[in-house]
């Protein structure tokens, strides 16, 4: 394996172990999850965090494992854009420090977005 070979190895394997463990988060913390998405408005909070977490689970093992990486990343889109927008919408918080934890997570989940739309091929 060349290096480049070995680093794209290295990082798949990083970047789908954070949407599996994430995913896994969904579960292990659903109550939590729930009454946080409960608080953001989202619809149906009960039933969208436990989908959302088999989302994650499943593009994330689409990464980790290298099967059907673009169909995976189809699946991580599919959580990634409405979960930033309506968990992490900053500008509709007040406080000042709520905004800016909400304002990093925003910023964090675009870069995710993008990396995601790299996979597009």
């Amino acid at each position: 394996m060349t290096t480049i070979e070995i680093l794209t190895f290295l990082g798949r394997i990083l970047f789908g172990a954070y949407f599996i463990y994430s995913g896994y988060n969904h579960f292990k913390n659903n109550k939590n999850y729930i009454a946080y998405a409960k608080h953001k408005a989202v619809p149906n909070a009960n039933l969208a965090v436990p989908l959302t977490g088999i989302l994650l689970v499943l593009g994330g093992l689409g990464f980790f494992l290298n099967l059907l990486v673009v169909q995976s990343a189809f699946i991580l889109l599919i959580f990634m854009i409405p979960t930033t927008l309506m968990m992490h919408a900053y500008w509709k918080e007040k406080d000042a420090g709520a905004r800016a934890t909400e304002h990093v997570a925003f910023m964090k989940n675009l870069a995710l977005i993008g990396a995601l739309l790299t996979f597009l091929k």
